[in-house]
């Protein structure tokens, strides 16, 4: 199997890298397209004419229609089939789904295509492997980890950043964002290679994992 997978940003792809080779079969195969952020599902479902912004909602009506077609070229004896992982943030988890669906139903060639949240941001599936946490972060601040309740709308890199950094949060939030950014790189560069895909406690997270297994027929 063929997974093309659409993530909304760096840190995510990076999460990605170390995560899939433990999930998927010798046989799967796997590329990872990351974006510039989440954006906003367009009005009408028709994406923004400027594709260079790479923005992943702004644009996904065009990439699965695009990977529709694509994909419908490789005939019958090559599988493939796309992921789009995206942060809920604030959303309703099961209204944005709908909107998520709603788009691939507007394909008129439609890939196999399924959803994944990271409820409500992808350092979620970081805390919901608290050992792993340790590992990396031997001196991360433990009363902070066991207030956080999973996959709760929380300020979840927040609340990672005032575990982890000496300086925490608010420090963190002054500056500019590509800073913030590069500070989740490292987060998932350093805690993903200790996580234990069959005890994460993220719902959001066991979603994605048993949607891969499933799909790979492991």
């Amino acid at each position: 199997m063929f997974f093309e997978i659409l993530v909304e940003d760096l840190s995510g792809e990076k999460m990605l890298q170390a995560l899939l080779p433990k999930i998927l079969s010798k046989e799967d195969t796997f590329k990872i397209h990351k974006y510039k952020g989440a954006g906003h599902i367009p009005k009408g479902l028709k994406s923004g004419s400027d594709a260079s912004k790479r923005v992943l909602l702004d644009q996904l009506p065009r990439l699965l229609s695009g990977i529709g077609k694509t994909h419908a070229g490789y005939g019958d004896t090559y599988e493939a089939v796309v992921i789009v992982i995206v942060d809920s943030d604030a959303k309703c988890p099961v209204a944005f789904k709908q909107e998520l669906v709603a788009i691939l139903d507007n394909c008129a060639v439609k890939p196999n295509a399924f959803f994944c949240l990271a409820v409500e941001e992808g350092e979620a599936w970081l805390l919901g492997d608290m050992n792993a946490i340790k590992r990396a972060y031997p001196s991360a601040k433990e009363e902070i980890l066991h207030r956080y309740v999973n996959d709760s709308i929380c300020g979840t890199w927040e609340l990672l950043a005032d575990a982890l950094d000496s300086k925490g949060s608010a420090a963190l939030k002054k500056l500019p964002y590509s800073q913030i950014g590069a500070k989740k790189c490292e987060w998932a560069e350093k805690i993903t290679p200790f996580l234990d895909v069959t005890k994460n406690r993220s719902p959001s997270f066991n979603y994605f994992y048993t949607k891969i297994k499933d799909i790979s027929k492991i």
